[in-house]
């Protein structure tokens, strides 16, 4: 390997060695946002190229691949989804088929991070949540989201896997089926009338870069067997939301209540203890609402400017 230069060294000689990652979920929302942090810490990201759910397409992937890290972010993951089946056949039996083909390696993962969702906690009395509340999962994908979990815990004495829960987040790039990336949609086009579900929610809404770099710590310092809430205890209400992007974009807004957006067992208000996780990773720079809202915002105005 060619070094860096007369007298220089290699990053072997330096103590520096690139891992090869694999990413489940790499063209997923999470997931396009995590390859550039990952490839700029170093790592050798390979993305997962078949369907999680042909067991024999990613046992041979894997055998192939031979990852020395692993952060699985490929899921169901719109609770609204049509099809409940899917949670499960992707959400369960697709996580079973990647660590059975991670566990047929002659020489396992150093690291496995496996996304799960704070959405397992439903509603509770609780907050903010710490990862020793009892989950109370109220609809399928958080069900399905639990079930992962429990299954993954009977590989944790095989395979040094830890779970990570986030709670709500956002960015550029999430698909607006989700309720941020609807309201920026909205207000970059102009403004006008929206309709919209329940809006006495509160709710996390960090950074996706935030939760990318807790990743990438995480990868590192995670513990085998345990489970991280990825939260900042800085929840927002809808509302208000709605009403810094209106002072930002300088555009109205009617709201037009559709009950067809409204869920029969809506989780009200979700918000995390952090402790556990800071205590792991260290501290960590937290982009507030207003910039996550302002770079969603330039980056949706650029997306309609290019489609003009």
């Amino acid at each position: 390997m060619p070094t860096d230069g007369e007298g220089g060294s290699t990053p072997q000689s330096r103590g520096i060695f690139i891992l090869k990652l694999l990413l489940t979920g790499a063209d997923g929302f999470t997931g396009q946002h995590f390859i550039p942090l990952a490839r700029a810490a170093g790592y050798d990201v390979v993305e997962l190229k078949c369907d999680l759910r042909d067991r024999e397409a990613v046992k041979k992937f894997i055998a192939e691949t031979a990852p020395q890290a692993v952060v699985h972010l490929a899921a169901i993951s719109f609770v609204g989804h049509a099809d409940a089946g899917e949670f499960y056949s992707v959400n369960v039996n697709g996580t079973l088929n990647l660590l059975d083909a991670l566990l047929a390696l002659p020489q396992v993962p150093q690291s496995i991070l496996l996304a799960s969702s704070a959405n397992v906690y439903g509603n509770c009395d609780q907050s903010p949540i710490s990862e020793e509340q009892v989950p109370k999962p109220v609809n399928h994908y958080a069900i399905s989201k639990l079930a992962m979990e429990h299954a993954a815990r009977l590989y944790s004495d095989k395979l040094p896997l830890f779970i990570v829960r986030p709670f709500n987040y956002t960015g550029p790039g999430q698909a607006p089926s989700f309720l941020i990336p609807k309201l920026v949609m909205h207000f970059a086009s102009g403004g006008g009338a929206l309709e919209l579900g329940n809006l006495e929610v509160e709710r996390e809404f960090n950074d996706v870069r935030f939760v990318c770099e807790a990743y990438l710590r995480l990868l590192k310092s995670g513990k085998r067997g345990e489970v991280y809430n990825i939260c900042t205890g800085k929840p927002v209400l809808v509302t208000s939301v709605i009403t810094l992007l209106k002072e930002i974009s300088g555009c109205p807004l009617e709201i037009v209540t559709n009950s067809a957006f409204m869920r029969p067992h809506e989780v009200y208000r979700l918000c995390g203890d952090p402790t556990k996780l800071f205590r792991e990773i260290g501290s960590l720079e937290l982009p507030d609402l207003d910039n996550t809202l302002r770079w969603m915002l330039t980056s949706e105005s650029q997306a309609l400017r290019s489609c003009a």
